[in-house]
């Protein structure tokens, strides 16, 4: 009986973890809003950085002049 239940909670414990390191299921419908707003992250990240070299340029452009 003891055998039994150690091999009962050894299997139960085993399959918790094969099933919680599944990737959850998503819907097409989320899989397309979620690569949506990660193209928006990555134009708004790409548009910072433009932006912060502009005006890196800007202040050259300003040193030289001066």
């Amino acid at each position: 009986m003891k055998k039994l239940i150690i091999a009962l909670v050894l299997m139960f414990s085993i399959s918790t973890v094969f099933t919680s390191c599944r990737e959850e299921k998503k819907t097409p419908g989320e899989k397309i809003e979620e690569a949506v707003e990660d193209t928006g992250d990555a134009i708004e990240d790409a548009a910072d950085d433009v932006e912060d070299k502009m005006e890196d340029v800007k202040d050259e452009i300003d040193d030289k002049v001066k």
